[in-house]
């Protein structure tokens, strides 16, 4: 948990990142960034025709390529035409027994510098020393690879500068810095890993998650069809556990199978309604069950369905249960936090005698 926060109880005040996502403990959280001006980070502008595709590519390549550098477990991540999302855990312990070689390594390789355009061995070998022999860098640099901010940081600025120069202007391309939630719960982490696998669905981009281009269920479901291809006959990867996709290793997300997961998925866009576009088309006929894991997650489907598809809209800083949410909000001075009439709600609707 999150400690030494200030004691205010003024609930309209707002607080620093810093007090909402903690540089030394760990923590689950789902970011937002969103672009200014009328910028498209992908898709296509129906005003000028110009098409921004492939720009998706570039935030998926960079998403894995600092998963490797920071001490973070990516879980998921979507990149939609004026904004992207990505839920991962961040574990800024870890990088402390990283040694000062791997620290220098992983630091070079989210920030070359002047080894993007000379990747000679022997400049690298002068950067790598110059940052082994300062400990007050090496510190510093330690710290970074396990914060969030910087992460987004080194996510967002390449991203920012490679539009700028492909659009010909200077300027902002993000909005201001990131929104982010924390995640108070295993159960929030999976619903809010199925509001971002399944945004580029609900944007009417496509109808299946197989051709979510980009994105981690994509990346899930490729992976698996191809270990698919490679393990013996009578083997099956049913029981391959839900991990990061990209990043450092971790247990199964609350003992769930990557299998399940994608089923709950699946079914979950299966749910939205026919009129208002956005639907995943089914993949049988007929209106099928709720699979038997969402149990596991919500105390009933519709909470479940509520709970994903409320993501940013019934909460804000924090999605948890209503007890995680009114700790948060102790934590935070507050004496409210958005998100919690909607779980008293539902608690009372639970605990009411049929």
């Amino acid at each position: 948990m999150f400690r030494g926060l200030p004691a205010c109880k003024n609930t309209g005040m707002t607080y620093p990142r810093s007090h909402l996502v903690s540089e030394d403990e760990p923590g689950f959280y789902h970011v937002v960034t969103r672009c200014v001006r009328r910028a498209f980070l992908c898709g296509k502008d129906k005003l000028t025709g110009q098409c921004f595709e492939h720009r998706r590519q570039w935030m998926e390549a960079r998403i894995i390529e600092l998963s490797e550098c920071f001490a973070v477990s990516v879980y998921a991540w979507a990149a939609m035409s004026n904004h992207a999302h990505v839920v991962l855990h961040v574990d800024p312990g870890h990088a402390q027994s990283w040694s000062d070689e791997e620290i220098a390594r992983r630091w070079l390789t989210a920030f070359p510098g002047s080894l993007k355009h000379d990747d000679s061995e022997e400049l690298a070998e002068i950067r790598k020393l110059a940052i082994t022999g300062d400990p007050e860098r090496l510190a510093e640099l330690r710290k970074r690879l396990g914060s969030l901010s910087w992460f987004m940081k080194a996510l967002n600025e390449p991203i920012a500068r490679r539009a700028n120069r492909e659009d010909g202007c200077k300027g902002k391309f993000w909005e201001s810095r990131f929104k982010c939630q924390a995640l108070l719960e295993p159960h929030a982490v999976l619903s809010c890993m199925a509001y971002v696998d399944l945004n580029p669905a609900r944007a009417a981009m496509c109808d299946t998650l197989a051709d979510s281009d980009f994105t981690s269920i994509q990346r899930r479901l490729r992976e698996r069809d191809r270990l698919s291809a490679k393990i013996s006959p009578g083997r099956s990867l049913l029981d391959r556990p839900l991990k990061p996709v990209a990043g450092l290793d971790a247990n199964a997300l609350m003992g769930m199978t990557e299998s399940s997961y994608i089923e709950l998925v699946q079914w979950t866009g299966e749910q939205a309604r026919s009129d208002k576009g956005g639907k995943l088309k089914p993949l049988a006929e007929g209106k099928r069950a709720a699979p038997a894991d969402i149990w596991h997650v919500a105390n009933h489907p519709k909470a479940w369905i509520h709970q994903v598809q409320g993501t940013e809209n019934i909460y804000y800083r924090a999605i948890g249960s209503a007890e995680a949410l009114m700790a948060k909000a102790e934590e935070l001075g507050q004496a409210w936090m958005k998100g919690m009439a909607s779980e008293l709600a539902r608690k009372i609707l639970r605990e009411r005698p049929t």
